[in-house]
């Protein structure tokens, strides 16, 4: 039961009862917390479109010292918030002292997807994201070094897009359960970019081995595949380290790469399209969520070890 006013005949505002049941009650709460939650906290005009965003500064952020960003980018038709459930940066942002935005793609009055054209002109996206970071360097000391971007699914697909096309900006890129819809003969830029991916065996959205899914009419292609490509990109060492993390993680990774821009894959055998040791997602629509090893921590601790070269 809760109180409200109204104005009776002569203009006075009165009290009066509302009964509420407390289920309707809790539905509001939940709906009005859930708003406050998730609604971003920035946004600008970006090649003709409102383009939002969700940032997160630790308290622990001190204007005289540069700190680095972190650029997460959500799966297609999800958005920023709930690419920051699902990945839990903010935690580790919080123990290590660095900014991370979630961006949200453009809707346009459908799902939330980023968007590469496969053109010579950067896409409308890469366009956003490239003035993103312009939005956060003119209001926080950004280390122009240290910007990394990495992404789920879609997201992750985007992220490899970043590598390609904002490669003087972005140092590292990390990619969970990436789509892999862009064929990697498109990117032609030269610079040796980090890369470290985490995908599942049983990931049914991407498929591990490539080949086709109900996510898209394109082919996928094969998560080793791909990983090889980027290793030859990155002039690394033709003979990869295979080793075993836990009972049901491996990992590859590629050295004596050029500008020390090492490949690594994480590979979860019976992982879903999710994000291990983030939160984890519906199973019985994305698969198992591992908790064998944390993708966030893991992809910090690389990213730190890889700044951006000769500046």
């Amino acid at each position: 039961m809760t109180a409200a006013t109204l104005k009776n005949r002569k203009g006075i505002i009165a009290p009066v009862l509302v009964l509420i049941s407390l289920p309707v009650l809790l539905v509001l709460v939940e709906a009005v917390s859930f708003r406050v939650a998730n609604r971003p906290s920035g946004s600008f005009q970006s090649s003709g479109q409102e383009r939002e965003y969700l940032l997160y500064v630790p308290s622990s952020y001190d204007r005289s010292k540069p700190t680095a960003l972190v650029i997460s980018l959500h799966g297609a038709g999800l958005w920023g918030a709930a690419q920051k459930e699902t990945s839990q940066w903010n935690r580790v942002a919080d123990a290590n002292g660095f900014i991370v935005v979630y961006p949200s793609g453009a809707g346009g009055g459908g799902p939330r997807v980023w968007h590469e054209d496969g053109g010579a002109r950067p896409s409308r996206d890469v366009t956003f994201i490239s003035q993103l970071i312009d939005t956060l360097e003119a209001r926080y000391n950004i280390d122009p070094r240290m910007i990394y971007a990495n992404g789920l699914s879609n997201g992750g697909g985007m992220s490899f897009v970043l590598s390609c096309t904002l490669s003087d900006r972005i140092a590292a890129v990390g990619m969970v359960g990436a789509a892999l819809l862009v064929p990697f003969s498109w990117c032609t830029d030269q610079r040796p970019v980090p890369m470290i991916a985490f995908h599942g065996t049983a990931d049914a959205a991407a498929p591990y081995k490539g080949g086709f899914s109900w996510v898209a009419p394109q082919r996928f292609q094969g998560v080793r595949a791909f990983t090889a490509s980027w290793a030859r990109r990155n002039r690394c060492a033709t003979n990869p380290v295979d080793s075993v993390v836990a009972t049901d993680v491996t990992r590859l990774e590629y050295t004596k790469c050029a500008d020390d821009a090492a490949v690594v894959l994480y590979t979860i055998k019976g992982g879903g399209h999710t994000w291990p040791g983030g939160q984890p997602l519906p199973e019985w629509f994305v698969g198992t969520t591992s908790n064998r090893i944390d993708a966030t921590s893991l992809m910090w601790a690389f990213f730190r070890a890889h700044p951006l070269p000769g500046r």
